[in-house]
């Protein structure tokens, strides 16, 4: 531990902190496996020289972003811990990692110019920090918002190339190699979308654009987001001159009253869409709920707003300093400046901890009383009431500082327009006053989607017919939130509010998505073009059978291998998207749809396996004798995913193991298997442009993790004989082959058949199954009380009651579990009562898995959709229900599962 100063007082509280975050924290406890070097100058009490190792020098024939990468690792481990330990104020861990970021950029800007001009000084071209990033108060999961700007005069670029085309080229490149995600993570996700009208501007914008712009164009949410800007990375001085130009328009001398309530109109805008579902408990929104982290900000911005312009000691980027500012100047009572930055403090803190966990980009306590009892251990609290018995007052207070914005008699608002108010009302929504906000907010063109007098003209066409549709759904609230979220994203949403109009029960069956499925919103706000596959009433049909589904995703023509991934990444997540809204309409059977998900999940596995090795061989050529086989298991293997589902995957190869392939790289074919097998898994997994496709896990291959990817059939067949566990027999039971040869997959076949039928002793399988049902109960509890999968009596508990029965009796075997359930009741060897609990189980985490995927128990408009999805006539019904199959199953294993002595 060279280097390391042991610091006794220190080490007990670092060590106690780590010791919390290996409990509560996965993502703090595979950083501590992996940056070894940190974790060790932590438990010797010396966090100072953990912050100095994680800026410590990397190899030099490491890429950039490798290099930024594993500097984040490192950073993030000794920051969290030094957080955890007290020993780290937030200013530092904030500073610390918002300094990470300008360095990051920095290097990435630099080796993006010099990648294109390898002679030419990088200059020319500048990031501007803004959001919590300008204001050095970045949070663990952040993303950071830069504005780009350039001088066409200085910057580099090749012969006959125009500067705008050089720019825009340099600024993808700096994206790429910030956001690309590898098996080392990834260095900052990045949103150019604070830039001028993005819909139609370059990534990068010439300086002398960017200043006409703010000058005439700007709005007062601009206004307001300038107040943190400065320049971070690149050619600095060219950003400094650049916010030194603009600098009148943020701070501006005389404020009309036009401006002010333009600003009130965004702060009432923030609250009425946010408010809603946003009340103190579980699931509070830290972020953007009332009394939270943006109305503390947005109450200090508003007064620099106001007073800044004449008094430039106000101008303070960061929120702590902005308040002490406001205070000591008596811009605001010095009381409340206090308590809302102690608020604030305890507010950031509390969103670390939620960060830490699985370094998610999140701002909500956790709905589960579980997770949210983690997260309180993580904070060294007794439990998840505790921490909400600590930020209760917070929260009342700053709601209470934050509303008396609204009391000035001074800066009353237009009153809203009365009709508006009243159609609203008629139509269904409870608070029809914030929906008439949100609704006057589009109106005045608020989200840049908007702007357009085209896109104007649209939203006053459609919306008759979409204030019935939004009041129609079972959460009017909800789904003008989401709706809200959707449009805010869209470069431009006339083509959204042309089709709506055009197609009112379209319009419909949106509004009910959005209300419902917290899944599918997502998925729509990302992908408003989503859509448009709604269109033809085939998107609600079952899918087709695996051969044509493969057809229609294989390669088509001269398509280069990156374009097929990108395809294929979207035309899954459009049928995927159209699987769920099929169970959210009531159109289809949630059995049905599982089915429909796997058949899209094994016919992309097809077509971008074989598109892989085709890739493959170009390189490492061909072994001749042998060939790739994939095999799923799991709920793959059972041909029943659910939207969520991850593919548990095996791989093996056939042919001699010790041939050698014959490309220009050839290699020996253990090596050119267990290469191959990870291509497949990054195709099938990676994110790409057109977002990420599906979780693989291989860990159900023999020796697990500690075992090869990739291993022949004759050493698959070896191992189950001689050395597989129970439990790897027990998932063997759903074993299928998803890709390869016919001959290989009737090998593949006879190894599994001859491993299930052979001969074991029955109250040894009996007490390996009970003792692996056991530890899992003890590490993986259920995560809500309508958790069907891993509750008492749930779906668990009936796999291994038919795996069980199935090595016992060597009978019933078939990967689909309702076909085995049906074969074994058949036999008489489990009750009748089975098949029944099995349909409703699954039907229940089919569709839990879209419509509430923590899997609490929902609020009353989900409930209905629910209960129709899983045939039962209502709320009460399908929990009755329920609670007779989870008795049936339960019972049934407790028949089995008896001590072997009982036995």
């Amino acid at each position: 531990m060279n280097g390391i100063k042991a610091h006794p007082g220190r080490a007990a509280a670092l060590i106690d902190a780590l010791s919390r975050a290996s409990s509560h924290a996965p993502y703090l406890r595979r950083l501590a496996r992996r940056e070894t070097g940190v974790a060790d100058a932590l438990e010797a009490g010396d966090a100072d020289w953990a912050l100095l190792l994680a800026h410590a020098p990397a190899d030099a024939e490491i890429s950039v972003a490798a290099k930024l990468r594993g500097e984040k690792r490192r950073l993030a481990l000794a920051l969290a811990i030094g957080d955890l330990a007290g020993i780290f104020p937030l200013e530092t861990v904030t500073q610390c990692l918002s300094d990470f970021a300008d360095h990051a950029l920095d290097a990435v800007i630099r080796a993006a110019i010099v990648e294109r001009t390898p002679d030419a000084t990088p200059a020319g071209f500048a990031a501007l920090a803004l959001g919590k990033h300008g204001s050095r108060e970045l949070n663990y999961s952040s993303d950071i918002d830069p504005i780009l700007i350039f001088d066409p005069d200085t910057l580099p670029r090749r012969a006959r190339e125009e500067p705008v085309e050089a720019a825009v080229r340099i600024a993808r490149r700096v994206v790429e190699l910030l956001q690309t995600i590898d098996g080392d993570g990834y260095v900052f996700r990045v949103d150019l979308r604070l830039r001028p009208a993005p819909e139609a501007t370059p990534l990068a914008l010439p300086v002398s654009a960017a200043i006409a712009y703010y000058e005439s164009s700007a709005l007062p949410w601009e206004r307001a987001a300038f107040i943190r800007a400065r320049a971070a990375a690149g050619d600095v001085a060219l950003g400094e001159r650049f916010l030194d130009t603009i600098r009148p328009f943020v701070w501006r001398r005389a404020l009309d009253f036009g401006a002010i309530g333009e600003i009130r109109a965004l702060s009432r805008r923030i609250r009425g869409h946010y408010e809603a579902g946003q009340r103190f408990g579980p699931g509070y929104d830290l972020k953007r709920g009332r009394g939270g982290i943006r109305e503390i900000e947005f109450f200090a911005q508003i007064h620099q707003l106001i007073h800044g312009g004449r008094e430039p000691g106000l101008r303070a980027p960061a929120t702590l300093d902005a308040l002490a500012a406001l205070g000591a100047a008596g811009r605001i009572d010095p009381a409340d400046a206090d308590e809302l930055a102690r608020a604030y403090r305890l507010y950031r803190t509390t969103e670390h901890r939620l960060q830490m966990v699985e370094d998610r980009q999140t701002h909500s306590l956790p709905k589960d009383l579980t997770a949210l009892d983690n997260v309180a251990l993580l904070d060294g609290r007794a439990d998840g009431a505790t921490l909400l018995r600590v930020l209760r007052p917070h929260v009342e207070r700053v709601g209470y500082i934050y509303d008396a914005l609204d009391a000035p008699e001074d800066l009353t608002l237009p009153a809203r327009a009365p009709d508006l108010v009243a159609a609203l009302s008629a139509a269904g929504f409870a608070e029809a006053e914030t929906a008439a906000a949100r609704i006057t907010h589009w109106r005045g063109g608020g989200a840049r989607s908007l702007r357009s007098a085209a896109a104007q003209e649209a939203l006053e066409a459609v919306l008759p017919g979409l204030i019935v549709a939004l009041g129609a759904a079972p959460d009017p609230a909800m789904a003008l939130n989401r709706f809200d979220d959707m449009i805010a994203r869209l470069p431009s949403a006339i083509n959204l509010f042309r089709l709506l109009e055009a197609r009112p029960p379209l319009a419909r069956l949106v509004c009910d998505v959005l209300s419902l499925a917290p899944t599918l919103a997502d998925m729509l706000a990302r992908r408003p073009d989503l859509i448009d596959g709604l269109i033809d009433a085939s998107a609600l049909e079952s899918p087709p059978d695996v051969a044509t589904l493969a057809h229609s995703f294989a390669r088509a023509g001269g398509e280069d291998y990156q374009s097929l991934l990108d395809r294929v990444r979207r035309e899954v997540g459009e049928l995927r998207f159209a699987q769920g809204v099929q169970i959210v309409s009531g159109t289809r059977d949630p059995l049905d749809v599982a089915g429909g998900y796997a058949r899209i999940a094994e016919a992309a596995l097809d077509a971008l396996a074989h598109a892989t090795i085709a890739e493959f061989e170009l390189v490492h050529g061909r072994l001749l004798g042998g060939e790739l086989l994939i095999v799923a298991l799991g709920r793959f293997g059972g041909a029943a995913l659910t939207h969520a589902s991850d593919l548990d995957l095996v791989f093996l190869f056939t042919g001699d193991h010790l041939a050698e392939s014959d490309g220009a790289k050839p290699l020996g074919a253990t090596h050119y298997f267990n290469r191959l097998a990870q291509r497949v898994t990054a195709a099938m997994s990676v994110p790409t442009a057109a977002g990420p496709l599906y979780e693989i896990d291989t860990r159900l291959r023999p020796s697990g993790t500690q075992g090869l990817l990739a291993i022949s059939l004759d050493s698959f067949a070896r191992y189950q004989r001689e050395n597989a566990w129970t439990w790897e027999h027990m998932a063997l039971a759903r074993a299928r082959s998803v890709f390869g040869s016919p001959p290989a997959r009737a090998q593949l076949d006879a190894i599994v058949a001859e491993t299930l039928y052979s001969d074991r002793d029955p109250i040894g399988l009996v007490a390996d199954a009970v003792k692996m049902r056991h530890d899992i109960a003890t590490h993986k509890p259920p995560a809500g009380p309508l958790d069907v999968k891993l509750m008492p009596g749930g779906l668990v508990d009936l796999e291994f009651l038919v795996h069980v029965t199935q090595l016992n009796y060597r009978v019933g075997f078939d990967p689909r579990l309702g076909v085995a359930i049906a074969a074994l009741v058949e036999a008489g060897l489990l009750p009748e009562s089975l098949p029944a609990a099995h349909d409703l189980l699954t039907r229940l985490l089919v569709t839990m898995r879209l419509i509430a995927p923590n899997a609490a128990e929902p609020g009353p408009p989900a409930r209905e959709a629910i209960a129709r999805a899983c045939a039962t006539p209502d709320w009460s019904a399908l929990l009755a229900g329920l609670h007779q199959a989870l008795q049936s199953v339960g019972e049934a294993w407790r028949r089995i599962a008896v001590e072997p002595g009982e036995r």
